[in-house]
């Protein structure tokens, strides 16, 4: 087998002077970071040591590494892609089986491996979405950022780009309402199966859940509102959210104006007696706490001082300006209290709701209303499937 070291800045540059000498087939069997010093010590500088070769690897010659990943079409796109594949396997490779490079190196030097990993995983994912696009006609590239405009994740776009590619791959002409059409039908399939809808009316309790600042009460005071005055339901409201004086003055007012009683619960007593004070009425709206949904405290606090059992259903309230990432977190964090559906509010403050569509696929879950105001009870919309897919595209309109 051939075999040579090769010194450079990054790997990537290491990995086109292992292809110009070595050619197409050469595989990095070892890399690691070498500091040498100059200007009498004064001066680190950090480069990689690369460790290529071609041919068949002999046994016992070097540390096994994992099989590099084969693209199709080996244009010069995908080499590249390949290259970065590569060397992001022997990274991991090194972290997980050697700790020849991180054990004896500092932690500053650590840090930049992982930050070197992580900006090769960055351009490797970059290069793979242009790869992947480079197959659809050019027709099609302004209806797919149209998607992206909308926040969808790239998975589900690269889903509908090739559902749309496999579609038109004989039209003649594409346009945007076809287009649309493709793509409703797609998220409408991956969507029927979940609950959508507002309340049930078959069961006494409802759960307000979420952290602060996602427009609880106000949601709850429209629920309510329309449960009294298109169901004509007997209400009254229990909050547990004894952490914020407004909230409480707030629920009594929307509770005077639809004449219901209100309970205040500071402990599990309290909520215990305020359950058997309101069992005469229809339904009893549960305002809890907003507090940091970080807090794994907050969550056990929750189950240990409200009842989530089968005369109850629980709403998980989000806010459309919060970032999918941290609404992803917060859903992580109340997952294991059983959420029935999502409720998203603050949509009239965002221009794009594919995170919506995100997270009700991500974990299954259904949707019970969308907010789009502050007034109670106009600005709440009980979900409808077919609404929120015509709400997808609505900013096609703007």
């Amino acid at each position: 087998m051939k075999m040579k070291k090769y010194y450079a800045s990054s790997i990537p540059e290491a990995m086109k002077q292992v292809r110009a000498e070595l050619g197409e087939d050469a595989v990095i069997l070892n890399s690691k970071v070498v500091i040498t010093k100059k200007f009498f010590g004064m001066i680190k500088q950090k480069r990689f040591e690369v460790v290529a070769g071609v041919d068949g690897v002999e046994p016992n010659q070097v540390a096994p590494v994992p099989t590099p990943v084969a693209l199709p079409n080996a244009t010069k796109e995908n080499a590249r892609l390949q290259d970065i594949t590569n060397a992001i396997q022997v990274k991991i490779h090194q972290d997980q089986s050697s700790h020849d490079v991180v054990k004896h190196e500092d932690t500053g030097i650590s840090e930049e491996l992982r930050k070197e990993i992580a900006d090769l995983k960055s351009l490797m994912q970059s290069m793979h979405k242009k790869t992947t696009q480079a197959q659809y006609p050019d027709e099609l590239f302004p209806f797919i950022e149209y998607l992206r405009q909308q926040e969808l994740n790239e998975e589900l776009i690269t889903t509908i780009g090739d559902e749309l590619f496999m579609h038109f791959k004989e039209a003649t002409e594409i346009n945007f309402s076809q287009c649309k059409m493709v793509t409703k039908n797609l998220l409408r399939k991956r969507l029927e199966s979940l609950p959508i809808g507002g309340l049930s009316y078959e069961r006494k309790y409802i759960n307000v859940l979420g952290p602060t600042g996602v427009g609880k009460t106000t949601t709850i005071a429209k629920m309510a509102a329309r449960a009294v005055l298109e169901k004509k339901k007997k209400i009254g409201f229990i909050t547990t959210d004894t952490y914020r004086i407004a909230a409480i003055e707030q629920l009594k007012t929307y509770a005077g104006l639809l004449q219901a009683p209100v309970e205040i619960a500071y402990n599990a007593t309290d909520f215990e007696q305020a359950i058997q004070r309101l069992s005469h009425l229809d339904l009893v709206f549960i305002d809890t706490a907003g507090r940091n949904y970080k807090e794994v405290k907050y969550v056990d606090d929750l189950q240990r001082l409200i009842k989530f059992d089968d005369q109850a259903e629980s709403y998980l309230v989000l806010a459309m300006t919060t970032k999918e990432k941290d609404m992803a977190n917060i859903i992580d964090q109340f997952n294991q209290l059983p959420i029935e559906k999502f409720i998203f509010t603050k949509i009239d403050e965002t221009n794009s709701i594919g995170t919506m569509l995100n997270l009700m696929i991500k974990y299954n879950k259904g949707l019970a209303y969308y907010t789009n105001g502050q007034e109670v009870p106009e600005d709440i919309e009980e979900a409808d499937l077919e609404a929120v897919l015509n709400l997808f595209f609505q900013g096609e309109e703007k």
